[in-house]
C-alpha cells in the first residue's frame, strides 16, 4: 500500500484547536527569559519542568502552574542542548548534546554536572533525544543508526555508556535527519524511536536492536506518514508525535504489539512556533517552540495545550 499525501494525512483526524479547559487561568505561554535557542523539554517534580538553550546548553527551570521560568545552569563553554530528560529518583538531568557528539548529566539539588559522556565524533553525529528506563538512559543520533545506553546503578550512580547498533529498518542512514525523539514503552522493556526523514515510528528491542515499523493510519485504516516527526511522549497505550515543521502534534492510539496505531487526533495552537519537543503533565502538554524558520528570534517560550480533547 501507499503512503497517503499530507492533505489526505490532515483530514481524518479530528483538529484540536488548543484551548486552555474550564477553570483552567493558566497562561498558555511561558518565556524563557534571555534564551537565545530552544529545543528540548523535561518534566521534573509535580509542575516542574526543565528546558535547554540550544546554542549554549544552559538549563532553565519553570513552572507550569506559576507560568514562569528562569535561568537555572549555565553551561561551561561549547555544549549545547537539545532532548532532555529528568530522573526524579535521583535528582539528575540527561542531556543530548547534538552536534557536539556529547551528553551531559546534571545533578539538580547541585546544580553541578556530574559526568559527560563523549557518545560519538563532535561534527559528525547529532545526539539529539533522550528516554529513560528503569535502569538507564538513551540516547539518539541522527546521523547513524545506533542508539547509547548510560545504565544507572542502584544508587543513582551512571555508568560507562555502551553503543547498540540497531537491525534495519530503523538503523538504515538517509541523506538528512534519521531518528529523533525517543520513548520507553512496556515499562521499558522496549523502546519506540521517531524518524524524521521518513515520517515512521519504530518498535525497538531495546536487548539486541531488532526492530519494526509502527505501522500508523487514519481512522478509515488508510497508512499515513508522521511527517517531520521530532520529538515522541509515551503514556500507556498513547503516544503524542510532535510534527515540527507543521506546527502540530499528533495523538496516536498505539495497539499493545506496538506494531500499529492510529491517529485520533491533531493539536494545534496559535501559539505554536516550529515546535520540536513534550513533556506531559497529566492531561497537559508543554511544547518548547525552536522558531527553526525565524533565525532573528529574540525570545522562545514553552506552550501549554491539552492532551487530549476527549475525541
Amino acid at each position: 500500500m501507499g503512503i497517503v499525501t499530507l492533505a489526505a494525512f490532515l483530514v481524518p483526524a479530528p483538529l484540536a484547536a488548543a484551548a486552555r479547559a474550564d477553570g483552567d487561568d493558566r497562561t498558555p505561554v511561558i518565556r524563557l527569559p534571555g534564551a537565545t535557542g530552544a529545543e528540548g523539554i523535561a518534566a521534573g517534580e509535580g509542575t516542574t519542568f526543565f528546558a535547554g538553550d540550544l546554542p549554549n546548553g544552559n538549563i532553565f527551570r519553570g513552572d507550569i502552574d506559576k507560568g514562569t521560568a528562569h535561568p537555572f545552569i549555565t553551561a561551561p563553554e561549547g555544549r549545547a542542548a537539545v532532548g532532555m530528560k529528568v530522573d526524579r529518583d535521583n535528582d539528575l538531568l540527561f542531556v543530548a548534546g547534538g552536534a557536539t557528539g556529547q551528553a551531559y548529566v546534571y545533578d539538580l539539588e547541585t546544580k553541578k554536572t556530574v559526568r559527560v559522556y563523549d557518545l560519538a565524533p563532535a561534527g559528525a553525529s547529532f545526539i539529539n533525544d533522550v528516554a529513560l528506563t528503569r535502569d538507564g538512559a538513551w540516547f539518539t543520533n541522527s546521523r547513524a543508526g545506533e542508539l547509547y545506553r548510560i545504565p544507572i546503578s542502584s544508587d543513582g550512580k551512571p555508568g560507562d555508556a555502551r553503543t547498540l547498533a540497531l537491525d534495519a529498518p530503523a538503523g538504515t542512514v538517509d541523506e538528512g535527519f534519521n531518528l529523533n525523539g525517543i520513548a520507553a514503552a512496556d515499562d521499558g522493556d522496549r523502546l519506540i524511536v521517531a524518524h524524521t526523514g521518513r515520517g515512521a515510528l519504530y518498535a525497538v528491542d531495546p536487548a539486541d536492536g531488532s526492530n519494526k515499523l509502527i505501522e500508523v493510519t487514519d481512522s478509515s485504516g488508510a497508512p499515513v506518514t508522521v511527517t517531520n516527526v521530532d520529538g515522541i511522549v509515551v503514556r500507556d497505550g498513547t503516544l503524542w508525535a510532535v510534527q515540527n515543521f507543521l506546527n502540530q502534534v499528533s495523538r496516536i492510539d498505539l495497539n499493545s504489539r506496538l506494531s500499529s496505531g492510529e491517529v485520533r487526533e491533531v493539536i494545534t495552537s496559535e501559539n505554536f512556533d516550529i515546535p520540536t519537543t513534550a513533556a506531559l503533565f497529566g492531561e497537559t502538554l508543554a511544547v518548547v517552540n525552536a522558531k527553526f524558520t525565524t533565525p532573528g528570534a529574540t525570545s522562545f517560550e514553552v506552550v501549554l495545550v491539552k492532551a487530549c480533547s476527549g475525541g
